[in-house]
């Protein structure tokens, strides 16, 4: 098997393909907003979430050949939460990925729209797999009990001081969710079987905790959201750390062993260490 930066970049390749295909192309008056939506949307990033709905897919079995057109509404989804989160009303942001934020570039209203306009296009896209349960794990993990309600709760804590169990409910939510999503979107995909769907569940959970806290440690050694409730600023740096591995450690054991785990693993370590 190809080294994981070889595998990373070779998958962001068609998961970047099939981005261009499903945005609309710039045309007549809404020219503007369209330019928005694939300005948000290729300005940068790993395409981590459509990987995993690849990658899950092929873990449990599956081969359809549209996979790549219906992992991109975790992408579209997953750049329609940045345009919001980097508004004025919200984290007011003038940087994403060393680049100016849509509402710096479009303005506020158009960046609005272009967040709505791509989420729209997230389940028209995934209404075509013909799958209902795929589209209702979708809605149900980034609305008010998923992304959506992470964000709300990160907003009410920003300069308080918040309990575990909040930071737990921001992180579980705001991040960990669509991530797990993406690997049981993948799974929904190929008629994966109760086991691996609860394999993966927990795999994602785990891994999108991780994530999250591995960011939080790279903050807190930035001094940057510093007001944000998060690990460090409740266990400090060291428990923090610690905490970071043990979730990459129960991420690994919670894969079945009967299936070829080695990319899973290697996600999984790549998101602990962020290293290639």
């Amino acid at each position: 098997m190809m080294d994981l930066k070889e595998f990373l970049e070779e998958e962001k390749k068609k998961v970047e393909l099939a981005l261009d295909k499903v945005l609309p192309k710039p045309h007549g008056k809404v020219r503007r907003l369209v330019e928005a939506m694939r300005y948000a949307v290729f300005a940068g990033g790993k395409r981590i979430r459509p990987i995993l709905v690849v990658v899950a897919h092929r873990w449990c079995g599956g081969n359809d050949p549209n996979i790549y057109r219906y992992a991109t509404p975790v992408e579209v989804i997953h750049n329609y939460s940045l345009i919001h989160d980097d508004l004025p009303c919200m984290d007011n942001d003038d940087l994403r990925r060393g680049k100016p934020t849509c509402h710096k570039v479009f303005g506020d209203a158009m960046a609005t729209l272009a967040g709505d306009a791509l989420h729209a296009i997230a389940f028209e896209i995934l209404a075509e797999t013909g799958n209902i349960e795929a589209v209702r794990l979708v809605a149900r993990n980034i609305g008010a009990n998923g992304l959506c309600g992470g964000q709300a709760v990160d907003i009410e804590t920003e300069g308080k001081k918040a309990e575990l169990d909040t930071v737990n409910f921001i992180h579980r939510n705001k991040t960990a969710a669509l991530l797990k999503t993406s690997l049981l979107l993948g799974a929904l995909l190929a008629d994966a079987t109760t086991e691996e769907k609860n394999s993966l569940e927990e795999y994602g959970e785990n891994i999108g905790l991780c994530f999250q806290v591995t960011d939080d440690i790279e903050d807190a050694m930035q001094k940057s959201d510093e007001n944000k409730a998060t690990y460090p600023a409740l266990f400090g740096l060291e428990r923090s750390k610690k905490i970071a591995e043990e979730l990459y450690r129960k991420a690994v054991a919670s894969l079945l062993p009967d299936h070829d785990n080695e990319l899973l693993e290697k996600i999984a370590k790549f998101i602990y260490t962020r290293k290639l």
